[in-house]
């Protein structure tokens, strides 16, 4: 990491020297090093807290009830919603760290198009994992639970269901990154704004098959649903990239 001795005051301001690369190894390892400490923690912390994220996840549908397969299926399940949520929220801090570990080997543009990336990509993250729980997975569930109606009793296994929910919101939250790609592709000069918004028809076709692909379930409305976000998130991406480039 870096220390006081890895700075210089020259020109009423002060300069970050270049360290040796086995220094910036070390610097890496040190931040690696505690971000996996922090997932663990969290992880845990969520673990001794399990029986209240498990009533969030079963908050998005109504009138089921849920059994297991096995004796060590929910314990497994209780495992795996510790480590997701770990993750989850581990994640803010190894931004953290990522930001702290380039800004140094940064010029100042450099820092300018980075930071707000990378910022931005947490945010749509985060904001894609709203929509999923909200909107996308009560949509799906409502969809199977209305189509079998008095027909067949909601018996669903935990698990099932668990990773169901697990697949919705982390495919969401990669879909909500496509503006900070758009963003990347035009720095790069590959494609321009003017471009991507001559292709939207293609963009059409392709994110109802992103939908089709992404959501586990098979109903057409969860699949609309996800296209339509892509579609708008697509939208918002060329937006951007013309304010941005001009």
């Amino acid at each position: 990491m870096l220390q006081n001795s890895d700075f210089k005051f020259k020109n009423n301001k002060w300069i970050i020297l270049e360290l040796p690369f086995s220094e910036h190894i070390e610097e890496l390892r040190q931040r690696l090093f505690h971000i996996f400490w922090v997932i663990i923690l969290i992880t845990i912390i969520a673990f001794i807290e399990v029986k209240f994220l498990v009533k969030i996840i079963e908050y998005p549908v109504e009138n089921v009830k849920f059994f297991q397969l096995s004796p060590g299926e929910y314990f497994v399940s209780t495992v795996k919603i510790a480590f997701y949520t770990g993750i989850l929220f581990g994640s803010p801090f190894l931004v953290s760290q990522l930001i702290l570990f380039l800004v140094p080997g940064l010029t100042e543009k450099e820092t300018k198009i980075i930071l707000p990336l990378l910022i931005g990509s947490l945010f749509l993250f985060v904001l894609g994992l709203f929509f999923s729980y909200y909107i996308l997975i009560p949509a799906a569930l409502s969809f199977f639970l209305n189509y079998s109606n008095d027909i067949i009793e909601p018996l669903w296994s935990f698990d099932q269901y668990f990773e169901f929910v697990v697949i919705l919101f982390y495919t969401t939250g990669f879909a909500f990154q496509i503006p900070i790609i758009q963003i990347i592709l035009g720095y790069l000069n590959l494609i321009t704004s003017k471009q991507m918004l001559a292709a939207w028809r293609y963009v059409v076709l392709i994110s109802t098959i992103f939908g089709a692909i992404l959501t586990p379930s098979t109903d057409p409305f969860t699949q609309l649903l996800l296209s339509g976000a892509i579609l708008l998130l697509y939208l918002s991406g060329v937006g951007l990239l013309f304010l941005i480039k001009n």
